[in-house]
């Protein structure tokens, strides 16, 4: 278990709430325990207790909880206080906490990082885990809960136990290369090592994980009063964008982030596109704006004239309530933004397009971390099938060992894992 003092903090919500939960992990859990309580309950079993402080006022009546080490969240001793979620409940108890011999409030992330750090989970299920702290849709929650139940971490795990393997004959082959009767690889190893290297590439082309939290990409474009920020408003279902006859009303790039149907996005809407006076400064800067925004785009709503728009656009034929109404021959979609007309249709083609282009539902996915580190493996074991020399293909093996071990944290730095711990809440 991790040596160093005992960390408390509030795990539940903010007050003031129904309940608040104080977490203790350390060796003094069961001090604090006795110290509030009066006594250490049976192990995982809830106790209504009255909590005291130092000077024996009563705090609060809550119930108490006892989990001895290591088969708990942190591998620790933990204790946690349920006690009512009032701001001053709360303060009291932690004031109670705080005046214990080596025992101090919590920094954020702390809890998870010793969970890391007394091997509870691996680095990435703690990736995983503070990606789910931090979801706000279902394709973010799914993602996550699936590296935080360990499924990119067992998948890596079994990568390396064949690269073992392959090592371990490669090793037969060198134990063997001073004798008179020196054994040769084996004709399928080259084709293992490709199959392996195969599997890997497979999972480097898959969307990274950091899509979900951009969001798919949609960017609105076209002239002025082509209705982009009519559209832009039913989109997002707000008014968000300011709507006018005049001509170059939208002059900066507007984003808004939303979730349809549970997929993230992030619709853009933009300066109409047209040649400007060379004394309009600030529309010419929105129009160069919006061009660079054509090229960020995952999809590009084309809403001015038909072929106009940048390659692979989807043609919008937009405002088809107004009598002057221009359709388009290759327009996915007709439809009036004003009236609703053809909005749901679009909405519902958008949430097929980003579910292709995004990782799917559950399945792990990578984030650029990890992806580096693959990557690494990957280019180890494509450069171990070319070679003939057993020393030199050894080494590539090693090589993608320690890519895996990086990859789930057998092997990291500190700073890494300060940068990785401190995103996490206080309490977590």
């Amino acid at each position: 278990m991790t040596n160093g003092p005992t960390i408390f903090a509030l795990s539940s919500g903010a007050p003031p709430a129904g309940v608040g939960v104080i977490r203790v992990s350390g060796s003094r859990a069961s001090a604090a325990l006795r110290a509030l309580a009066g006594r250490v309950p049976q192990p995982r079993r809830a106790s209504l207790a009255r909590l005291r402080g130092a000077d024996g006022a009563l705090l609060d009546e809550a119930l108490v909880l006892w989990f001895p080490g290591p088969n708990t969240a942190t591998g620790e001793d933990l204790a946690e206080f349920h006690c009512h979620g009032g701001r001053a409940v709360i303060a009291a108890v932690e004031a109670a906490l705080a005046g214990l011999p080596d025992t101090r409030s919590a920094e954020p992330g702390e809890f998870t990082r010793r969970a890391f750090a007394n091997g509870r989970i691996d680095l990435a299920e703690a990736e995983g885990l503070g990606d789910l702290l931090c979801a706000e849709t279902e394709l973010q929650r799914a993602a996550a809960l699936a590296n935080a139940g360990g499924a990119l971490s067992r998948q890596v795990e079994g990568w390396r136990e064949r690269v073992l393997g392959l090592s371990a004959e490669v090793e037969g082959v060198l134990d063997f290369s001073d004798e008179e009767d020196s054994a040769d690889l084996p004709e399928c190893f080259t084709w293992n090592i490709a199959a392996l290297a195969g599997e890997l590439r497979e999972w480097l082309a898959r969307p990274r994980s950091e899509r979900l939290g951009e969001g798919f990409r949609v960017v609105l474009a076209g002239p002025p009063n082509a209705g982009k920020s009519t559209l832009f408003n039913a989109l997002v279902e707000s008014e968000a964008a300011i709507t006018s006859p005049i001509a170059g009303t939208t002059r900066d790039v507007i984003e808004r982030a939303v979730a349809i149907g549970g997929v993230p996005f992030t619709f853009v809407d933009t300066a109409g596109l047209r040649e400007t006076a060379q004394a309009d400064e600030i529309e010419a800067i929105g129009i160069d704006r919006a061009k660079d925004e054509l090229v960020r785009a995952d999809v590009v709503l084309w809403l001015g004239p038909e072929g106009g728009g940048p390659d692979r656009a989807w043609e919008i034929a937009p405002q088809a309530d107004r009598e002057d109404f221009a359709p388009k021959a290759s327009a996915r979609f007709a439809l009036s933004a004003r009236t609703g007309e053809g909005v749901a249709a679009l909405k519902t083609a958008l949430v097929e397009a980003a579910r292709d282009a995004l990782p799917k539902p559950g399945e792990a996915a990578l984030n650029a971390r990890q992806h580096a580190r693959l990557t690494e493996a990957a280019e180890a074991l494509e450069a171990a099938r070319t070679l003939s020399d057993p020393l030199l293909v050894a080494e590539e093996l090693r090589r993608a060992r320690l890519a895996f071990d990086r990859l789930i944290g057998r092997a990291t730095t500190e700073d890494m894992l300060d940068t990785l711990f401190g995103r996490f809440c206080i309490g977590k």
